[in-house]
């Protein structure tokens, strides 16, 4: 099968199309006939040399997939059948013809929704409702500000957040990524490249903001502290910024707040089946019912994977970037 190469660690240009073995499906997992993967900021940090995979995950690129399901390996969930369509959260194995996929990470794909377009899902699906929902740290009626409302992970938390009935606001940055922000249900939408914190919290007044979904850190750290209200969350997803922050203790002590944050790639098959049951109980409902969808930038064809990487790199995009595997 043909999967894209990581020659050296380094920028985009050491990505090539390679042969590789098929692999088999283990004790649980199935065999997917990959038809895109969606591209992820760990992808980047990856091919640098700067974010290797868990042990025993595959050195390949790519950590969510869509296709059709080519085999079965043994004890694997009897609802799959070969011929399936599914989209699937990998640890690792995405850039290929064919991957390999705990069962439990596999959801369906519902039937109005594009078979590429589907590989947009699992990452982002799964790290917003990690985070957000499972344990539940936003609820109808409060308000949500998500950091970089257009990526792929933004998008989703703001149609997510607004299904179940919270108010959001977003930051982005541009005019057009911040119209894209409103055009999906944010309240209000701010540019990040403007001094977007006075704004954020005139929206906020007199409560404050409840859940912040950030992807930033560094020093936005304070000034989200500034901006929660008493009893408010703090959710860190990724460190754009820097991981270091200074922290004031008393303002945690004071307004009862919770500082927390997580990564998805590391977690165990049985944490991540368990999150697969409940967003398919929970969210994909909302997918099928068209309440909310993928948002897909660009699909690149396989043999152009150091572009789509470039886009990626350049932050021109808004949603998710694909590769095409066929």
């Amino acid at each position: 099968m043909r999967i894209i190469k990581v020659r050296a660690p380094g920028g985009p240009e050491h990505l090539a199309v390679a042969d590789a073995p098929v692999p088999k499906p283990g004790h649980g997992e199935v065999l997917i006939k990959v038809a895109a993967c969606g591209l992820n900021h760990a992808d980047l940090y990856q091919r640098e040399g700067k974010y290797p995979p868990p042990p025993g995950a595959s050195p390949i690129l790519g950590m969510e997939v869509s296709g059709t399901i080519a085999e079965l390996g043994d004890g694997c969930d009897p609802r799959w059948k070969v011929g399936d369509r599914v989209c699937a959260l990998l640890a690792g194995g995405g850039y290929a013809e064919l991957c390999t996929a705990p069962a439990g990470q596999c959801l369906p794909i519902p039937s109005n929704i594009d078979l590429i377009d589907a590989a947009a899902l699992p990452e982002a699906v799964f790290t917003v409702w990690a985070n957000l929902f499972e344990p539940p740290r936003l609820s109808a009626g409060e308000t949500l500000l998500v950091q970089g409302g257009s990526s792929g992970v933004g998008s989703t938390a703001i149609q997510i957040a607004v299904a179940f009935g919270a108010r959001v606001a977003a930051t982005a940055g541009s005019i057009e990524k911040v119209q894209f922000c409103l055009n999906l249900g944010c309240e209000r939408a701010f540019n990040y490249h403007d001094y977007w914190f006075p704004a954020v919290r005139d929206w906020s007044q007199p409560h404050g903001i409840d859940a912040i979904l950030d992807m930033v850190a560094g020093e936005y750290f304070p000034k989200h502290l500034q901006l929660l209200a008493v009893g408010g969350r703090l959710i860190h997803i990724a460190t754009q910024r820097g991981v270091a922050v200074e922290l004031d203790l008393r303002t945690v002590m004071a307004k009862r707040l919770l500082i927390t944050g997580s990564t998805l790639r590391p977690r165990s098959v049985a944490e991540k089946t368990a999150l697969r049951d409940s967003i398919e109980q929970q969210v994909w409902p909302l997918f099928a019912a068209g309440k909310i969808r993928p948002i897909v930038y660009s699909v690149f064809p396989m043999g152009e994977a150091a572009e789509a990487h470039q886009l990626m790199e350049s932050s021109r995009h808004i949603g998710k970037i694909l590769l095409r595997m066929d």
